[in-house]
């Protein structure tokens, strides 16, 4: 049997927890607990209770989330969010979230994974927090049209704002929202930027700033870290491992 304490050791070095600081109001490690052994690990995005519920019924009662439980300050436990937390005490299910360690990580981040999955050279890092960067550089691809087609091929229904050059020098991978990003790409240097998403103000931003924008959607983009940390944890533990998607169109 693997207790609970032992692949949150696992989890917490992995992710470098103590190591990356996050957004206010979110909390990286474990934030619901629970006293059985881990039976199976499940993967997910958003720790919403339909998630919840689809990792109990695969047989997981360890969730590691992207986006967690806690985000704001402190409000009455009822209506959905008692929903939520009685589900999780009488399934004993507990609930891991890592945020911005899974995107900043250098080997199992969300960044350095669509680098990889684009088959794109990460060359540097961008988006500083805290003195941690977020972001990836990469080396350019020939020309612009090579990158907008290696980007459909895996993120479908992306959207561009293509008022840069035609062969990009500078680009730059930030997943999830890129709002907070869009005013410090001139500062970077970079012309080329592929993201989640932005607000509706950047399209006219793009335009007067001559930048090629690719927004690949913000659930999109941030699939690939979880699943790459739940995975190792599961294969580590010899524990079954299930991925739980959603439907989220952002």
């Amino acid at each position: 049997m693997i207790s609970l304490n032992t692949v949150l050791t696992f989890l917490d070095e992995r992710t470098k927890k103590q190591q990356i600081p996050d957004f206010p109001g979110a909390y990286n490690g474990l934030q619901f607990a629970t006293q059985e052994p881990i039976r199976g690990i499940a993967a997910t995005v958003d720790a919403s209770l339909p998630a919840l519920k689809s990792a109990v019924e695969n047989g997981a009662n360890l969730v590691i989330a992207h986006h967690g439980l806690f985000w704001n300050t402190p409000c009455p436990i009822v209506g959905p969010l008692f929903e939520k937390y009685r589900f999780l005490i009488e399934n004993g299910c507990a609930v891991y979230s890592s945020h911005l360690p899974l995107d900043a990580h250098a080997e199992i981040g969300n960044n350095a994974l669509i680098a990889k999955l684009l088959e794109m050279e990460i060359i540097g890092r961008f988006v500083p927090y805290e003195n941690i960067h977020i972001g990836v550089h990469v080396r350019p691809l020939e020309n612009r049209a090579t990158l907008k087609s290696r980007l459909l091929q895996h993120f479908p229904s992306m959207k561009a704002f293509e008022f840069g050059p035609e062969i990009p020098k500078h680009i730059g991978i930030s997943s999830g929202s890129g709002a907070s990003v869009m005013g410090s790409l001139q500062k970077e240097g970079i012309d080329t930027f592929i993201t989640g998403e932005l607000r509706q103000s950047h399209f006219a931003q793009a335009q007067e700033e001559g930048l090629n924008v690719y927004l690949c959607g913000h659930y999109a983009t941030e699939v690939f870290g979880v699943q790459a940390l739940a995975q190792e944890a599961a294969e580590k533990f010899n524990l079954p491992y299930t991925f739980i998607p959603s439907e989220c169109p952002l």
